[in-house]
């Protein structure tokens, strides 16, 4: 039933995005508050060892982007790994992970509204934090719904922002480094050497350094899914990921880099940001308040990358018969059947109403039961991007093969030293989770991923079995 990749038709959806959204939304899509505030957690654990922490989890990063990559350029689609799940596994992988990645950024974008909210409240107390979620929500449902180059334009500005952000932090960083600016003396090696050394809580610190931070990659996908909807989908995802995977890297390895070099890594406060923190150690003024706009900025990024990526998720699955076929329904000539979408059209609607509607009551549950019902579904969806990135890896390895034997000029983009990297990203991924069952703090937030993923995976056998005695 799956031995070679079906054919891949024009989507419906619309062709708004151009080169440069892509580009930069490969770029600012990880780019988010964990990087700016949660970072501070894997410095208190790894100490300076976290630059050698944040290595290992972005090269597993760029390794799971590569194969995503590769498959997206050959067979681009909206539903991205979802589809590609489906054509190298069957229609439960395709399911599965389609549902599950749509679980996850629904209940995420929860947790964004409500903190860029918390933010916005504090600028503007007269607002109600539940009053800030709306407006956010309105905007970004609003958007859209537009046209996908309304998502493409908030995204690229968000993005640049972001960059533009780090890339200032960084030079700054720099100069106090090198005793540059006013005020300032070289720092020298002091701060990586000293405190304990390098790796003051050993190779141990490093390890649990990996596990604080490796899900702050989560979010690379959506470049993938966003791809289907450019002029040029195999060469847009293809200079997409060669560009976003190195520069992220360099952003969050050289963040961490000067971080700990400016400043000794015991001197890190839980809950404060280590960029505030640097920021204000070289004497930058009003370095809260620029990194709360910037933490903003970040947290509404996300939001708009998450209701793009939901609403474009669930689409697919409608397409492929794994969701309501209501939700096909597009702006513009209106049908999927109908061919090309008008200039301005070919947005899913549906499939966006559908999202920010779970999105909304994710967020109403965060603001009412913040320690309980919201706490369980965030924990249900905590480790699901281990399961995704699980299955691109399986997917690519089976894909692959069958694309050199039947379509090779398709392989644009090429996973490097296949099947052996491969290997290597699930060898990865399967110690990240063991890891999580060693740690008392991550051990709930994965048995509770495991029993969403088991329970989705019920689901699809069920269907599969109905479906195997329709066709007998």
């Amino acid at each position: 039933m799956h031995d070679a990749p079906p054919p891949v038709g024009k989507e419906p959806l619309s062709t708004g995005l151009k080169q440069r959204h892509l580009t930069m939304l490969g770029l600012g899509g990880v780019i988010g508050a964990g990087l700016f505030v949660g970072s501070g957690a894997g410095i208190s654990v790894a100490g300076p060892g976290i630059v050698l922490s944040y290595l290992i989890a972005g090269a597993l990063a760029m390794l799971i982007m590569r194969m995503l990559g590769e498959m997206s350029a050959a067979m681009p689609a909206s539903g991205a790994f979802s589809v590609h799940a489906e054509r190298a596994l069957g229609r439960w992988a395709g399911f599965s992970v389609g549902w599950l990645y749509w679980f996850l950024l629904v209940v995420v974008l929860a947790v964004e509204a409500t903190g860029a909210a918390q933010i916005a409240h504090g600028w503007v107390p007269a607002v109600p934090q539940w009053g800030w979620v709306l407006v956010f929500m309105l905007v970004f449902t609003a958007a859209n719904l537009a046209s996908v180059k309304n998502f493409g334009e908030f995204e690229f500005w968000f993005a640049a922002l972001k960059v533009t952000a780090i890339v200032l932090f960084l030079a700054l960083s720099l100069l106090a480094v090198f005793g540059v600016l006013p005020d300032t003396h070289p720092v020298g090696l002091a701060n990586l050497t000293g405190q304990g050394g390098f790796l003051p809580h050993g190779w141990g610190g490093v390890v649990s350094g990996v596990l604080a931070v490796v899900f702050a990659f989560g979010g690379l996908e959506v470049v993938t899914i966003a791809a289907a909807e450019s002029d040029d989908p195999a060469r847009a995802v293809g200079r997409a990921v060669r560009s976003a995977v190195w520069r992220i890297l360099f952003f969050y390895v050289g963040s961490m880099l000067v971080i700990v070099t400016v400043l000794p890594w015991s001197s890190m406060r839980p809950g404060t940001s280590p960029y505030v923190m640097v920021l204000d150690h070289i004497g930058v003024p009003g370095a809260g308040q620029i990194m709360n706009i910037v933490v903003f900025v970040a947290l509404l990024s996300a939001l708009n990358a998450n209701l793009y990526g939901a609403s474009r998720m669930v689409f697919s699955l409608a397409e492929r018969g794994e969701a309501p076929r209501g939700l096909l329904k597009v702006s513009g000539r209106g049908s999927p059947r109908s061919g090309e979408a008008e200039s301005g059209g070919g947005v899913p609607r549906r499939a966006v109403l559908a999202s920010v509607a779970f999105g909304f009551v994710s967020v109403l549950l965060n603001l009412r039961w913040p320690d309980s019902v919201f706490l369980y579904m965030l924990n249900a969806v905590g480790a699901v991007l281990l399961f995704v990135w699980g299955l691109i890896a399986v997917s690519q390895l089976r894909l692959r093969p069958r694309i050199e034997r039947e379509a090779p000029e398709k392989l644009a983009l090429r996973m490097w030293a296949f099947p052996y990297l491969t290997w290597l990203a699930m060898a990865g991924m399967a110690a990240v989770i063991v890891l999580m069952l060693t740690d008392d703090a991550a051990r709930p937030q994965l048995l509770w991923s495991a029993g969403a993923t088991a329970a989705v995976l019920v689901v699809a056998g069920i269907r599969e079995l109905r479906d195997r005695r329709v066709r007998d």
